[in-house]
């Protein structure tokens, strides 16, 4: 995908190199956040007063590892402490150019920014930037710890975007989901979960797991997941000059990969619907679809209907 050099006045900040926080036990941070010191979260649920948003929690668990881009359901009434964002920001500049994937980062989340101000304008809507922010191994968000085993995974708390760049090399090798697209996509539904936060989604969606059970719950979850795909399809669609041949594709590779059947297979040889918080492979790939045929947010709801 030919993206455009970032812009240098995104807000970027970059925890490289300073040790970062505690470890999963190190503080409560957002549901799928805190993986394996967490285990009554895993599986990406809601924390932090609103959802943190989890991309990859390990296949070995058998809790959807990649297919958590994104942010995820209810935390099963377990809020999480909340925690201080890190303070001050890097210069952009530097910290995107750290590292070839550091920029495609900062080109992706640079384009969704643009993309998202312009529809939020044309809709009359307020929209509010939301931060991106690098971290190496260990980090700390507003809404607790950060470790590179969680992935990619938005805060609600301090509206930022957080990434630890060497799971870009855990796509390509452990998922077989390669290409700057599925990297691209991947800064895009993480983006589509801010989105979410700005709309309000999330928190009526979090406030309708609370009393729900955990299987109602983990439905929720995927809804929301999806429309995050959808999201990143809508992205796509108004950047569609800038894709070149095989990008869709590598995108839905992606999407396949992460789906919540597909992980579980894996993981465990067997598949638990019940369990599942982010959707089927055919799911995410169909609503990605969505939004890049349509362009419109509009048809990104996942909560009317069958999905």
């Amino acid at each position: 995908m030919r993206l455009d050099d970032f812009d240098p006045d995104i807000n970027v900040g970059d925890q490289r190199g300073q040790g970062g926080g505690g470890g999963f036990l190190g503080g409560g941070g957002g549901g799928g956040g805190m993986l394996l010191g967490l285990l009554p979260l895993i599986g990406s649920r809601f924390g932090c007063g609103g959802i943190v948003v989890v991309l990859i929690v390990l296949a070995v668990l058998g809790v959807n590892p990649l297919s958590l881009i994104g942010g995820g359901g209810g935390n099963g009434g377990v809020a999480p402490t909340q925690q201080t964002a890190p303070a001050g920001h890097a210069d952009a500049t530097k910290a995107c150019t750290i590292d070839a994937s550091s920029k495609a980062a900062c080109n992706a989340f640079s384009s969704a920014d643009k993309t998202w101000a312009g529809i939020f304008q044309r809709e009359g809507k307020q929209f509010q930037a939301p931060s991106l922010q690098f971290y190496s191994g260990n980090g700390q968000s507003g809404c607790g710890a950060a470790q590179s085993a969680m992935g990619p995974f938005y805060c609600p708390t301090d509206d930022g975007i957080y990434l630890d760049t060497s799971f870009f090399q855990e796509l390509q090798s452990r998922f077989h989901a390669g290409g700057d697209f599925a990297q691209d996509y991947v800064i895009a539904h993480e983006f589509g979960h801010h989105i979410q936060n700005l709309l309000g989604v999330s928190a009526k969606v979090s406030q309708q797991e609370q009393s729900s059970d955990p299987t109602d719950a983990n439905r929720l979850s995927v809804r929301l997941e999806l429309q995050a795909d959808c999201y990143a399809g809508i992205w796509a669609n108004a950047n569609k000059d800038r894709l070149d041949p095989g990008d869709v594709q590598q995108g839905m590779t992606a999407a396949h990969a992460i789906g919540d059947d597909t992980l579980q297979q894996q993981a465990q040889g067997r598949v638990v619907p019940d369990s599942f918080t982010h959707g089927t492979s055919a799911q995410r790939e169909h609503w990605l679809q969505v939004g890049l045929d349509s362009g419109d947010p509009a048809q990104c709801d996942t909560f009317s209907g069958a999905i």
